[in-house]
């Protein structure tokens, strides 16, 4: 379980590179509102830890791969509206800059997202 979580994080780490990026580039480049932005950059980062955390991190339940993957959307449509609801309550109510609020979300949001990958998609 220890290697799990330290690959687990290394895809977040790569997966979290990603979503900054592409949000940056979104709100400052091309002026976009920092939650179309958000939700945005967290779609693309999905997809890549998708790729990496699959081939990586947990051992597939050997299930359809469109199957596994619409799951492993669904379980990260959960992480997006926890990161959601942190941006907005951070960027509405604090005077605190977004990409601040962004990476404390991006500490509290992993923690969701590796238990429900764990019991829902991983072989038991």
């Amino acid at each position: 379980m220890f290697l799990q979580l330290i690959k687990f994080g290394i895809v977040g780490v790569i997966a979290a590179a990603v979503d900054v990026g592409v949000l940056v580039i979104l709100k400052e480049l091309l002026l976009m509102d920092v939650l179309i932005a958000s939700a945005i950059s967290f779609c693309v980062s999905v997809t890549v830890n998708y790729i990496l955390s699959m081939s990586f991190v947990f051992k597939s339940k050997n299930q359809n791969k469109l199957k596994e993957f619409v799951i492993f959307v669904i379980l990260s449509i959960g992480g997006l509206g926890l990161n959601q609801l942190i941006l907005w309550v951070g960027v509405r109510f604090t005077t605190i800059y977004y990409l601040v609020i962004k990476f404390l979300a991006m500490v509290i949001v992993p923690f969701y997202n590796f238990i429900t990958r764990k019991i829902f998609l991983e072989e038991k």
